[in-house]
């Protein structure tokens, strides 16, 4: 089961390679078109909008099965040590629910977005099936936060990489 999780892993964060490297690519076309031959590309804000989109919520699931959300330690130094490990599961729910409440939105502005038929500016792309991807992710996130809070997080073995606190 571990290894599966980390072939997802590996694939997801590809694809999101891949978008970013889109998104780098067509801002570099439209730049050498606008400046060059006076021709940027047409709908690019779009694709580049979408692409951005696509990177961010792609990775946020990752980034919360890592455990590598930024966190405030204001309440940590109030807390005993014996507590310290369920005052993180309790922080682990909290954002359990508060992803899946974001989920929730997310799927009810895409009912709306689809009902209401919202396309994009330039290129009429819909916007709906990007608002069920985002709450796709937002779910799963939350999915992971909740995991996090039962097992901790899921951190590579083989990373050596420590962070420093200010």
């Amino acid at each position: 089961m571990r290894n599966l999780t980390w072939k997802i892993r590996h694939t997801v964060e590809t694809v999101m390679a891949l978008f970013l490297l889109s998104m780098v690519g067509l801002t570099f076309a439209d730049v050498i078109g606008r400046r060059i031959f006076g021709a940027p590309i047409y709908g690019s804000n779009d694709i580049t909008e979408h692409l951005m989109a696509l990177v961010v919520f792609s990775g946020l699931p990752l980034v919360t099965a890592a455990g590598a959300h930024l966190t405030v330690d204001l309440f940590d130094k109030l807390i005993a040590s014996p507590w310290m490990g369920w005052w993180r599961v309790l922080v682990s729910v909290l954002v359990t629910v508060v992803l899946a409440m974001m989920a929730w939105l997310f799927v009810k502005h895409g009912l709306n977005a689809s009902q209401i038929s919202e396309v994009s500016q330039a290129l009429r792309v819909p916007h709906a099936p990007l608002y069920f991807f985002m709450a796709l992710s937002l779910g799963l996130s939350a999915l992971a936060a909740l995991i996090i809070a039962l097992t901790g997080p899921m951190v590579d073995p083989e990373d050596t990489h420590q962070e420093e606190a200010l």
